[in-house]
């Protein structure tokens, strides 16, 4: 399938529905993330978050960060608090606020996957956000499902064996209405894509990268720079699914090799060209499967 003509530009709200002052680690991706998410979502929106570094971020009554209504709630009940709470709103004769579950890779990969799953296989009405930092970065670094293998971690001191979970066609299969990637380089091809799930009806799943200083190990003013290198080297595609298919939403330049993306992180600094090497493979053989243009890369 050929790629699609690039999104005609859109102006970006001012309003502002994530307040300063929140106490998120300087350069957070997660932080950024729901700064564009709010945007495209607006003020008729309510967050449940699932123990994780938001449940930090978002403060404590009566400063809390966020200018819409915010559930807090255990670390694997992210999905299924979100579906009661869209339940209770329509037995309400609330139809348009939109619900959101915000999670981390271990409130969504891990923990939070039952509920997930269920939500999904059920066709929920909501929106669930993962927001990947790639370890439990709230709880000293340690090692999920959705880590990249080779990543150091606080419990994988060797490097961490086994590839990343491929989350995003396992909610393709489970139905999900629109499933898509996102990074906070690339603004409008996160807020297209947000909008876009708050327009549709149905399960609705976000995959956000969102990189992190303290756990990746890279200077805090360079998560911009860290999240465009991810797509632009083809470790990380922009895509979506939709209609039965995956249609890349962004073709990346391929200037930048997978292994520079590697080496500017402390977290894969032990490894040498050859497990550098495999590293990268495995992330080529993951964009040739879920975009619609394989290319072979090599890193």
């Amino acid at each position: 399938m050929e790629q699609k003509k690039p999104r005609s530009p859109e102006m970006i709200t001012q309003e502002e529905l994530f307040h300063p002052g929140h106490p998120a680690c300087p350069g957070c991706g997660a932080a950024i993330s729901m700064r564009l998410a709010l945007k495209a979502l607006g003020k008729k929106t309510m967050i449940v978050i699932p123990a994780s570094c938001w449940s930090i971020i978002a403060g404590a009554h009566p400063t809390f960060s966020l200018g819409v209504p915010l559930l807090h709630v255990p670390f694997i009940s992210g999905a299924a608090a979100a579906a009661g709470l869209k339940a209770s709103l329509e037995a309400l004769g609330d139809k348009e606020t939109t619900i959101v579950a915000w999670a981390g890779d271990g409130g969504t990969y891990d923990i939070g996957f039952q509920g997930l799953s269920g939500a999904a296989e059920r066709k929920t009405d909501m929106i669930f956000v993962c927001y990947d930092n790639e370890a439990y970065m709230n709880t000293g670094g340690q090692r999920s499902s959705a880590t990249p293998p080779g990543t150091y971690t606080a419990t994988t001191p060797q490097g961490k064996g086994e590839d990343k979970k491929d989350l995003l066609s396992i909610m393709a299969d489970h139905g999900a209405l629109y499933v898509a990637t996102a990074t906070l380089a690339y603004p409008q091809d996160f807020l297209t894509k947000f909008k876009k799930a708050k327009a549709k009806k149905g399960f609705r799943f976000i995959h956000i990268l969102s990189p992190c200083p303290t756990g990746w190990g890279y200077p805090e003013d360079k998560t911009v720079t860290m999240s465009r290198m991810a797509v632009e080297s083809g470790a990380y595609p922009l895509v979506e699914w939709e209609g039965g298919e995956w249609n890349t939403t962004y073709r990346p330049s391929f200037q930048i090799k997978i292994k520079d993306y590697l080496l500017s992180q402390s977290r894969f600094a032990h490894w040498g060209e050859e497990k550098l090497a495999q590293i990268a493979q495995r992330a080529t053989h993951q964009w040739d499967r879920l975009t619609d243009h394989p290319k072979g890369l090599k890193g």
